[in-house]
Protein backbone atom coordinates (compact mmCIF):
# COMPACT_ATOMS: atom_id res chain seq x y z
CA UNK A 1 0.00 0.00 0.00
CA UNK A 2 2.57 1.96 0.96
CA UNK A 3 4.00 1.68 -2.72
CA UNK A 4 0.68 2.96 -4.05
CA UNK A 5 0.47 6.03 -1.99
CA UNK A 6 -1.53 4.89 0.93
CA UNK A 7 0.96 5.29 3.21
CA UNK A 8 -1.96 5.91 6.59
CA UNK A 9 -4.14 3.08 6.71
CA UNK A 10 -3.11 1.08 10.15
CA UNK A 11 -5.52 1.45 12.97
CA UNK A 12 -4.12 3.26 15.84
CA UNK A 13 -1.73 1.03 17.84
CA UNK A 14 -4.05 0.90 21.00
CA UNK A 15 -6.35 -1.83 18.83
CA UNK A 16 -5.25 -4.91 19.91
CA UNK A 17 -6.76 -8.85 19.69
CA UNK A 18 -8.68 -9.75 23.04
CA UNK A 19 -6.42 -13.12 22.42
CA UNK A 20 -2.88 -12.94 21.23
CA UNK A 21 -3.96 -15.87 18.35
CA UNK A 22 -6.77 -14.06 17.11
CA UNK A 23 -6.40 -13.54 13.19
CA UNK A 24 -9.34 -11.23 11.18
CA UNK A 25 -10.17 -10.58 7.56
CA UNK A 26 -13.03 -9.75 5.84
CA UNK A 27 -15.24 -6.89 4.87
CA UNK A 28 -15.75 -3.58 6.27
CA UNK A 29 -19.57 -3.01 8.07
CA UNK A 30 -18.56 0.52 9.44
CA UNK A 31 -20.65 1.75 12.06
CA UNK A 32 -20.61 5.64 13.92
CA UNK A 33 -21.18 6.26 17.46
CA UNK A 34 -21.60 9.12 19.15
CA UNK A 35 -21.55 10.45 22.79
CA UNK A 36 -24.70 11.09 24.80
CA UNK A 37 -25.03 14.63 25.86
CA UNK A 38 -25.18 14.93 29.74
CA UNK A 39 -28.41 16.76 29.08
CA UNK A 40 -30.01 14.33 26.60
CA UNK A 41 -29.30 11.72 29.24
CA UNK A 42 -32.41 10.07 29.92
CA UNK A 43 -34.44 11.61 27.22
CA UNK A 44 -37.59 9.80 25.84
CA UNK A 45 -36.39 11.03 22.49
CA UNK A 46 -33.60 8.31 22.56
CA UNK A 47 -33.86 4.93 21.82
CA UNK A 48 -31.57 2.80 24.06
CA UNK A 49 -28.19 2.37 21.91
CA UNK A 50 -29.19 4.26 18.80
CA UNK A 51 -29.31 2.56 15.89
CA UNK A 52 -26.64 -0.44 17.32
CA UNK A 53 -29.08 -3.07 17.07
CA UNK A 54 -30.52 -2.30 13.58
CA UNK A 55 -26.71 -2.45 12.52
CA UNK A 56 -25.91 -5.54 14.26
CA UNK A 57 -28.83 -7.86 12.93
CA UNK A 58 -27.54 -6.17 9.63
CA UNK A 59 -24.34 -7.74 9.77
CA UNK A 60 -23.47 -10.18 6.78
CA UNK A 61 -21.51 -12.91 6.43
CA UNK A 62 -18.00 -11.99 6.26
CA UNK A 63 -18.16 -8.77 7.17
CA UNK A 64 -16.32 -6.94 10.33
CA UNK A 65 -18.40 -4.46 12.51
CA UNK A 66 -15.99 -1.73 12.59
CA UNK A 67 -16.91 0.61 15.24
CA UNK A 68 -15.32 4.09 15.86
CA UNK A 69 -16.77 8.22 17.09
CA UNK A 70 -17.56 8.43 20.76
CA UNK A 71 -14.87 9.33 23.30
CA UNK A 72 -13.49 5.45 24.72
CA UNK A 73 -15.18 5.82 28.13
CA UNK A 74 -17.39 3.12 27.34
CA UNK A 75 -17.91 -0.47 25.93
CA UNK A 76 -18.92 -1.10 22.62
CA UNK A 77 -19.06 -4.27 21.93
CA UNK A 78 -19.95 -7.68 24.40
CA UNK A 79 -20.58 -10.99 24.41
CA UNK A 80 -24.62 -10.72 23.45
CA UNK A 81 -23.76 -8.99 20.37
CA UNK A 82 -20.72 -11.48 19.89
CA UNK A 83 -23.57 -14.50 20.02
CA UNK A 84 -25.52 -12.07 17.20
CA UNK A 85 -22.81 -12.04 14.87
CA UNK A 86 -21.47 -15.06 14.90
CA UNK A 87 -25.43 -16.69 14.46
CA UNK A 88 -24.71 -14.20 11.59
CA UNK A 89 -21.55 -15.73 10.18
CA UNK A 90 -19.89 -12.50 10.68
CA UNK A 91 -16.17 -12.62 11.05
CA UNK A 92 -15.00 -10.30 13.23
CA UNK A 93 -15.04 -6.82 15.32
CA UNK A 94 -13.16 -3.93 15.49
CA UNK A 95 -13.31 -1.32 17.73
CA UNK A 96 -11.83 2.48 18.50
CA UNK A 97 -12.69 1.76 22.31
CA UNK A 98 -13.50 -1.11 24.83
CA UNK A 99 -14.87 -4.38 24.56
CA UNK A 100 -16.77 -6.04 27.85
CA UNK A 101 -17.68 -9.27 28.65
CA UNK A 102 -14.42 -10.46 27.97
CA UNK A 103 -14.43 -13.86 29.42
CA UNK A 104 -17.53 -14.56 27.43
CA UNK A 105 -16.53 -13.29 24.24
CA UNK A 106 -13.15 -15.13 24.54
CA UNK A 107 -14.87 -18.70 25.39
CA UNK A 108 -16.68 -18.03 21.89
CA UNK A 109 -13.26 -17.48 20.01
CA UNK A 110 -15.03 -14.51 18.18
CA UNK A 111 -11.79 -12.49 16.45
CA UNK A 112 -12.36 -8.93 18.56
CA UNK A 113 -10.46 -6.40 18.83
CA UNK A 114 -10.00 -2.81 20.44
CA UNK A 115 -8.33 -1.02 23.47
CA UNK A 116 -8.78 -3.93 25.88
CA UNK A 117 -11.67 -4.74 28.33
CA UNK A 118 -13.63 -2.56 30.48
CA UNK A 119 -16.86 -3.24 31.76
CA UNK A 120 -19.11 0.41 31.61
CA UNK A 121 -22.00 0.20 29.78
CA UNK A 122 -22.42 2.18 26.31
CA UNK A 123 -25.90 2.58 26.79
CA UNK A 124 -27.19 6.19 28.45
CA UNK A 125 -23.32 6.84 27.30
CA UNK A 126 -23.51 6.36 23.70
CA UNK A 127 -25.47 5.58 20.68
CA UNK A 128 -24.95 4.53 17.06
CA UNK A 129 -25.49 7.28 15.04
CA UNK A 130 -25.03 5.67 11.25
CA UNK A 131 -24.11 2.28 10.12
CA UNK A 132 -22.61 1.51 6.37
CA UNK A 133 -21.59 4.68 5.68
CA UNK A 134 -17.90 6.08 5.94
CA UNK A 135 -16.22 6.66 9.25
CA UNK A 136 -12.46 8.31 10.59
CA UNK A 137 -10.55 6.04 12.99
CA UNK A 138 -6.89 7.60 13.76
CA UNK A 139 -5.84 8.86 9.88
CA UNK A 140 -7.74 5.29 8.63
CA UNK A 141 -10.99 6.39 6.40
CA UNK A 142 -12.67 3.07 6.44
CA UNK A 143 -14.99 2.34 4.08
CA UNK A 144 -17.68 -0.14 3.26
CA UNK A 145 -16.65 -3.29 1.61
CA UNK A 146 -13.10 -2.30 2.15
CA UNK A 147 -11.16 -5.11 3.48
CA UNK A 148 -9.93 -5.73 7.29
CA UNK A 149 -7.37 -7.35 8.33
CA UNK A 150 -6.35 -8.01 11.51
CA UNK A 151 -3.63 -10.10 14.03
CA UNK A 152 -1.56 -9.27 17.29
CA UNK A 153 0.57 -6.98 15.20
CA UNK A 154 -2.46 -5.12 14.44
CA UNK A 155 -5.55 -3.68 12.38
CA UNK A 156 -5.03 -2.43 7.98
CA UNK A 157 -7.55 -1.19 5.69
CA UNK A 158 -7.07 -2.51 2.54
CA UNK A 159 -9.62 -0.09 0.17
CA UNK A 160 -11.76 -1.75 -1.63
CA UNK A 161 -11.22 0.60 -4.66
CA UNK A 162 -7.02 -0.71 -4.72
CA UNK A 163 -7.72 -4.14 -3.57
CA UNK A 164 -6.72 -5.60 -6.78
CA UNK A 165 -3.18 -3.74 -7.05
CA UNK A 166 -2.91 -4.42 -3.35
CA UNK A 167 -3.08 -8.23 -3.32
CA UNK A 168 -0.80 -8.42 -6.64
CA UNK A 169 1.81 -6.13 -4.73
CA UNK A 170 1.56 -7.65 -1.32
CA UNK A 171 2.21 -11.18 -3.41
CA UNK A 172 5.19 -10.22 -4.74
CA UNK A 173 6.70 -8.45 -1.65
CA UNK A 174 6.33 -12.12 0.40
CA UNK A 175 8.34 -13.61 -2.72
CA UNK A 176 11.07 -11.34 -2.25
CA UNK A 177 11.12 -11.20 1.54
CA UNK A 178 11.22 -15.32 1.30
CA UNK A 179 13.94 -15.18 -1.10
CA UNK A 180 15.90 -12.04 0.59
CA UNK A 181 15.53 -14.55 4.34
CA UNK A 182 16.85 -17.81 2.63
CA UNK A 183 19.83 -15.16 0.71
CA UNK A 184 20.83 -14.04 4.70
CA UNK A 185 20.26 -17.76 6.29
CA UNK A 186 23.16 -18.49 3.70
CA UNK A 187 25.56 -15.68 5.59
CA UNK A 188 24.99 -12.43 2.93
CA UNK A 189 25.06 -9.61 4.41
CA UNK A 190 21.34 -7.54 5.29
CA UNK A 191 22.95 -4.59 3.50
CA UNK A 192 23.75 -6.22 0.59
CA UNK A 193 20.90 -8.17 0.41
CA UNK A 194 19.03 -4.60 0.56
CA UNK A 195 20.87 -3.47 -2.09
CA UNK A 196 20.11 -6.66 -4.36
CA UNK A 197 16.91 -7.32 -3.44
CA UNK A 198 15.31 -3.87 -2.33
CA UNK A 199 13.42 -5.36 0.36
CA UNK A 200 14.47 -5.83 4.20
Amino acid sequence: MDEIGLVHQFLPPEIRPLGPSMRLVGRAMPVQVADIDDSARGSESLSPFGRMLEALDDLREGEVYICGGGCPDYALWGELMTTRAQVLGAAGAVLDGYYRDTDGIASLGFPTFGYGSYAQDQRLRGHVVDFRAPIQIGQVLVEPGDIVIGDRDGVCIAPRRHEDAIFVKALEKVRAEKVVQREIEAGMPSQEAFAKYGVM
